[in-house]
């Protein structure tokens, strides 16, 4: 990086560790604290994506981590700025996502004294992050952002937090300048006393501050797969008469191993539930994968691998599962490996490359499986007529189902799908096939709507070649209207789709039915179509089923064309997911 060593400052170094790891894009809102950093991006050809709120700045920098292979960089101000990205920071520390969060601080002077936007930062969000720190000198940027990119990657993958003291990123003569002015003329022995102490602190503040040193902390190793576990698991599978796989988002941490892991999968033969990031891994019509009934499923295996895969609420805690059940897990986290059930085994490595490993050793059983792989397709296809059955029905409006049926015939073979909501994403899931490997976003275990308009900015800027499309329900997109101002501004075509029911229906349906009474719950039909086109973008109506094939069909032509696009369909309210709601 190329800089006027005459006007060298904090901002140049942070970018310094940033361009050497190859980070293209960062994700940010202004702020007078961290100016330096934004504008030595820019000068070292950075694209730097400005939001309209923090939390899509940290959404998107976490869908970058998962599609990149490389952490997301969030740059936010100092207080309220950073606050507003909690939500997302802990989205991102449940997926596993090693994003880096940076933001200002109060000068270190003035820290606890009533300065603009100061607040204990680290203590905010250290239970939200694998690692906090605050940088006190210029010196320790580097090393302390070189540490951030070795945690964030290291063990169990997730979110680190540094705050960078305003004094630390500004250039030093203008901070002496500032610093030294705001004490006049030293009169008496107590201000002379201050003086000395603000000019000593400042020397050591930007002591060697003219130098960027550039220094590379590699990740740690994955931790060797005992051969003995594997050997015992074979055997395991070897005797088993109901094998059952599933594989989650931890499988894809690594992103060079989507493709081999598929090939693993494919050679294990073991029938396959896909979830979260992993979604898409084995294509739209692998006939290992299976997509309904897994509860059922789960009850009846009398072997489970649990690939990136915790007990938690979506397994039921492992409370479904019979004690007779060989449970073998493979996590890179100690804590999620043995939460809620302690497995038959359990290992601490990366699910993809334990899943290669076991596939290269396993003695696979001649046809040994076709009867319970036959007994689950069955199942599942007995579901997918009642699915088909279901979107031919009557709708006044658009029935959702035949939405989510036409949606998954007009989305390219080359795209990206992010799910934003509650029921009609839930809804979308059951259809909707994620094309190839690392091709479905969604919040994963938090939940946290809001999080569609920051993964489309990442998923728009990490695969421009791809379509991006956004399924909303309405209530989620509420949060994300307002960041089409920055899809014009950034020039980033994506397509959204919103299932507007007019309510959360997901809390609506069983608040209805359990207490008669819609209080929160009811929303409008608004014309989220026409809020959308006073942005810049353009925006669609759906009413009736008739014209979801030619509006879908536009709206890739538009996208196509550079210009992001709403599409607002007014879907029936449905008991389709009745009985889905979590605890």
């Amino acid at each position: 990086m190329q800089v006027d060593m005459n006007f060298l400052h904090g901002g140049h170094h942070v970018i310094s560790v940033l361009k050497n790891h190859n980070i293209t894009t960062i994700f940010s809102l202004c702020g007078g604290h961290i100016t330096p950093i934004l504008v030595a991006a820019k000068q070292a050809g950075i694209t730097v994506i400005d939001v309209r709120d923090e939390a899509a700045a940290a959404f998107a920098a976490d869908a970058y981590s998962r599609l990149s292979g490389t952490p997301g960089i969030v740059v936010v101000t100092a207080g309220p700025g950073l606050t507003n990205t909690i939500t997302a920071v802990k989205n991102a520390q449940l997926a596993e996502s090693p994003l880096i969060i940076i933001s200002g601080a109060a000068a270190t002077l003035l820290k606890g004294r009533g300065a603009l936007q100061d607040i204990d930062q680290l203590t905010v969000m250290r239970p939200h992050v694998k690692w906090a720190k605050t940088i006190n000198t210029v010196r320790d940027i580097v090393p302390t952002l070189e540490k951030a990119f070795y945690l964030s990657q290291s063990g169990m993958t997730g979110p680190v937090f540094i705050e960078i003291p305003i004094d630390i990123l500004y250039h030093d003569s203008l901070i002496t300048k500032m610093y030294l002015e705001s004490f006049g003329k030293a009169q008496t022995i107590s201000q002379k006393m201050m003086k000395w102490y603000v000019q000593r602190h400042l020397k050591n503040l930007f002591k060697d501050s003219h130098l960027i040193k550039t220094i590379r902390i590699e990740k740690n190793q994955i931790p060797v797969i005992s051969s003995r576990k594997i050997k015992k698991i074979t055997k395991i599978l070897k005797k088993s008469e109901r094998p059952l796989l599933l594989v989650g988002s931890s499988a894809v941490t690594l992103k060079n191993e989507a493709l081999p892991l598929a090939d693993a999968i494919t050679r294990l033969g073991i029938p396959t539930y896909l979830s979260g990031m992993a979604r898409g891994i084995l294509g739209r019509r692998h006939p290992l994968q299976m997509r309904h009934r897994k509860k059922e499923a789960l009850k009846e295996a009398d072997a489970i691998i649990l690939a990136g895969v915790p007990f938690d609420f979506r397994l039921n805690y492992g409370l479904s599962i019979k004690r007779t059940t060989t449970i073998i897990s493979c996590h890179r986290s100690p804590k999620l490996l043995m939460m809620n059930r302690k497995p038959t085994i359990g290992m601490i490595t990366d699910p993809a490359i334990f899943l290669k490993e076991l596939s290269r050793r396993i003695e696979k059983p001649d046809d040994h499986w076709n009867d319970w792989i036959s007994h689950l397709r069955a199942r599942d296809n007995q579901r997918e007529k009642e699915i088909e059955h279901l979107a031919n029905e009557p709708a006044e409006f658009v029935n959702p189902l035949k939405l989510c049926q036409a949606l998954e015939e007009v989305i390219d073979e080359k795209s990206i799908i992010i799910g934003d909501g509650g029921d009609f994403v839930a809804t979308a899931s059951y259809i909707i096939r994620p094309r190839t490997p690392l091709t479905w976003l969604d919040p994963g275990v938090f939940g946290a709507l809001g999080c569609g308009a920051g993964f489309a900015l990442a998923a728009k800027s990490v695969r421009p070649d791809h379509e991006v499309w956004v399924l909303y329900g309405d209530g989620a997109f509420g949060y994300s209207l307002i960041e089409f101002d920055t899809f014009i501004r950034h020039k980033l075509p994506i397509i959204a789709v919103i299932g507007n029911d007019a309510a959360w229906m997901q809390i609506a349906r069983e608040q209805l039915e359990i207490f008669k009474d819609d209080v929160g719950v009811i929303l409008r039909r608004s014309n989220y179509h026409i809020a959308v086109k006073g942005l810049g973008a353009e925006g669609f109506v759906i009413e009736s089923n008739d014209e979801i094939s030619s509006v879908l069909k536009e709206a890739k032509e538009i996208a196509a064309n550079g210009k992001p696009v709403v599409v607002n369909a007014l879907i029936d309210k449905t008991d389709f997911r009745k009985g889905s709601i979590s605890i």
